[in-house]
């Protein structure tokens, strides 16, 4: 009996305005028609479509019955297609003006991306200008990128006849299947992420000479049409500069490095080196506080979700002690406002990541008192209930006792208003990941965040990956305003990545993903995700220390053991 196919299927839409309806779509028309009849509905840019929650791209021709959202640059799936298809456009430029140099997006700096000269002399300004001038030349025309899918032996044939040994390589370790090959002009790349479908679409970005390299900065989805303010980030861009030589003097920068250490057997002496390296660097930040123990009267500890803040404040409090001091530490959880009066978002929710569901007032006046040597009493703060509760605990501290405060507001100087700031010595914690897929595709620390919280969740909490997917916007909206802007007042930054983690997390992580259906709002991240683990050979965690950050998140933890 022979099947007929029906000409047309039926979209099920959602629209910013209309709200969900829907309509028969003719099966041989790609969702770049739809996207354009809705485009007047959306604020800023289409570059994508979402179809049974999983982001595709607009050339996708749908084959049967499904969901249809269109996904634009108010949207962090949005920006995340936008920032791919400005940086493949940018590496196809790179290649032809400079086809015998290697260059490299190192990591996420100032809302764009840093990019050197592999292994060779400093980028020139002129060489910086040149690529400015093809690259709006290329934009202006247009020019369409053709997306092809493959399966990863297809993929592999395809790269190496157009010379990209490095995407193939990587695509030895690959096992989910398909993938997405790129073309625009002659440069042809795979991506996992999706690109737009022209060159035309991307409206807005800047190329500027920094360092050694080159900046490529481009919109957030706060202001899709506009470059957010330069605001300079020695500091950070330090840190990540620092982290990329050791990954290179380990010999360990890219992901096939990572498996081919695995697969030698070498992960026993990776382990001791990043951990060595970790321990260092704690080690010198409590040496630097002892240099000037007025300075370190209160540690303010902050950073993004995830970053092994608690582990790391441990750990400081042993290098604090063998430097003679005996640390105390307050949570700042114990500050909070009683839940009827906590700040509410612009949804009439809770907003916990607000500054303001700390009691400020009582906070510095407790420090106040603790700093002059008075004796306080401590408040508790009951979550079952919503209320502070003061159970007797009274402190006071010597001129040997620091305060260590861990909280995402610390690097804020309004937390801590009626301290002196030379009685305070900041440290900013994150997982800056310096480490790529190949020389295009970097590793985004948000990520690797996202994947030891949602561990950390299913361990500790009892919570299911959907659910801290779910969460994870608000999370990061709450970085956005309250972490970020204050980290380059930091007195020190600490990377709290591990080279080897993503090789240990995988195992933690997959079956909490793998559990998400396509059902799920959040299944096309899931799938993300799922596709970024998919390149790591898996690593055994029985060598990883009890005292290791990582261990915070996976389990095991000497710091954590009643939990």
């Amino acid at each position: 009996m022979t099947t007929i196919s029906k000409p047309s299927l039926a979209l099920t839409i959602k629209t910013p305005q209309t709200g969900w309806f829907c309509r028969w779509w003719n099966r041989r028309t790609t969702l770049q028609v739809l996207a354009w009849e809705l485009q007047a509905e959306h604020g800023a840019p289409i570059v994508a479509v979402k179809v049974n929650n999983k982001i595709e791209n607009l050339q996708y021709l749908p084959e049967e019955d499904c969901t249809v959202e269109m996904v634009d640059m108010t949207s962090e799936a949005g920006i995340r297609v936008y920032a791919r298809s400005l940086a493949f456009v940018l590496m196809r430029t790179a290649r032809e003006l400079y086809p015998e140099v290697d260059f490299e997006i190192q990591f996420s700096l100032n809302k764009g991306f840093y990019v050197e000269r592999l292994g060779g002399e400093p980028l020139t300004l002129d060489m910086v200008e040149k690529m400015r001038e093809r690259m709006w030349d290329i934009v202006r025309a247009c020019e369409p990128i053709e997306c092809q899918v493959m399966t990863i032996e297809e993929a592999k044939v395809k790269l190496l006849e157009h010379q990209r040994e490095d995407q193939a390589a990587i695509l030895k370790y690959r096992q989910r299947e398909p993938v997405y090959l790129y073309r625009c002009g002659d440069y042809v790349e795979f991506s996992d992420e999706v690109l737009v479908p022209h060159t035309g679409l991307i409206t807005t970005y800047q190329l500027e000479h920094h360092y050694a390299g080159f900046l490529l900065r481009f919109p957030d989805q706060n202001n899709p049409f506009q470059i957010p303010k330069n605001l300079e980030q020695k500091k950070l861009g330090y840190i990540f500069r620092e982290s990329d030589r050791w990954t290179k003097i380990v010999g360990v920068s890219n992901v096939r490095d990572l498996n081919g250490h695995i697969e030698a057997g070498k992960t026993r002496e990776l382990i001791r080196l990043a951990e060595a390296l970790h321990e260092k660097r704690i080690a010198q930040i409590a040496d630097k506080i002892a240099e000037e123990p007025e300075r370190g009267r209160v540690i303010l500890i902050a950073g993004p979700s995830s970053s092994g803040k608690t582990s790391f404040a441990q750990r400081l409090k042993i290098q604090l002690r063998v430097n003679g001091f005996n640390p105390v530490t307050l949570s700042l959880d114990d500050f909070f406002h009683p839940r009827r009066i906590t700040p509410r978002d612009e949804a009439g929710n809770f907003d916990f990541e607000s500054l303001y569901t700390v009691d400020l007032a009582l906070f510095n006046e407790q420090l106040s008192k603790l700093i002059d040597g008075q004796t306080v009493e401590v408040p508790h703060y009951n979550f079952h209930s919503g209320e502070r509760e003061y159970l007797g605990r009274e402190l006071r501290i010597g001129i040997d006792q620091p305060i260590i405060v861990e909280g995402i507001h610390g690097l804020n100087e309004e937390l801590t208003s009626h301290i002196d700031r030379e009685q305070k010595f900041k440290i900013y914690v994150s997982a800056l990941v310096e480490l790529n897929l190949d020389l295009m595709n970097y590793i985004k620390t948000t990520d690797i965040r996202l994947l030891r919280r949602i561990i950390r969740d299913h361990k500790y909490r009892s919570r299911r990956a959907v659910e801290t997917l779910t969460m994870w916007p608000s999370v990061r909206r709450g970085e956005e305003r309250w972490i970020f802007p204050y980290q380059e007042d930091a007195d020190v930054m600490f990377n709290s990545a591990l080279l080897y983690e993503p090789a240990v997390l995988g195992a933690y992580a997959k079956p909490l993903l793998e559990a998400i259906d396509s059902s799920e709002e959040v299944y096309g991240d899931a799938q993300r995700l799922l596709t970024l683990l998919d390149y790591f050979r898996a690593m055994n965690d029985s060598e990883v220390p009890l005292t290791s950050i990582l261990r915070e998140f996976i389990g095991g933890s000497t710091f954590f053991r009643s939990k």
